[in-house]
């Protein structure tokens, strides 16, 4: 028994040991750059494609196939006009790029949110993002795309149209 104590009196604490330097992996956890390297390689892909899209511009023809769908009943998909819309993005151009594809310019501002919070999550060690919809969502995104394609074929939805 220590002498400078007295019986009533609490133990003293343990000592706090210092922290490390580097932060402690546990075992099985990858590493920071093994957890970026799967949003990081999404990203330089879609930066790529937007790159060339960029470079090549889709309003030359000959340059890109033509739609299938539009070429055979000269309907307009949801798809048609992207490559201009992503053309004009690629430059900046958001008000030429939402007349190309309106649905399209959203889906870049939804990817860039997602893009975003998977790095940030990948980053702090946090759990991948996972897109789980109730089919009522994806029922209603279909029928979102069905109406766009619906007004942006009519004449009063001209504005929608490539």
């Amino acid at each position: 028994m220590d002498a400078s104590r007295t019986p009533d009196a609490p133990p003293s604490p343990a000592p706090v040991p210092a922290m490390p330097a580097q932060p402690v992996r546990l075992a099985g956890q990858p590493s920071r750059a093994r957890r970026l390297a799967v949003p990081a390689l999404y990203l330089a892909g879609v930066a790529g494609a937007f790159a060339y899209v960029g470079a090549v511009d889709p309003n030359e023809p000959g340059h890109y196939p033509v739609c299938p769908l539009f070429r055979l009943t000269g309907v307009l998909c949801p798809g048609c006009g992207g490559l201009r819309s992503a053309h004009a993005f690629a430059h900046g151009d958001l008000i030429a790029a939402f007349g190309a594809n309106a649905f399209a310019v959203v889906g870049y501002f939804v990817f860039a949110g997602f893009m975003a919070l998977w790095l940030v999550r990948a980053f702090r060690g946090g759990p991948t993002p996972r897109i789980v919809l109730r089919p009522r969502y994806w029922w209603a995104l279909g029928a979102l795309a069905l109406v766009f394609v619906i007004v942006r074929n009519l004449s009063f939805g001209s504005a929608l149209a490539p």
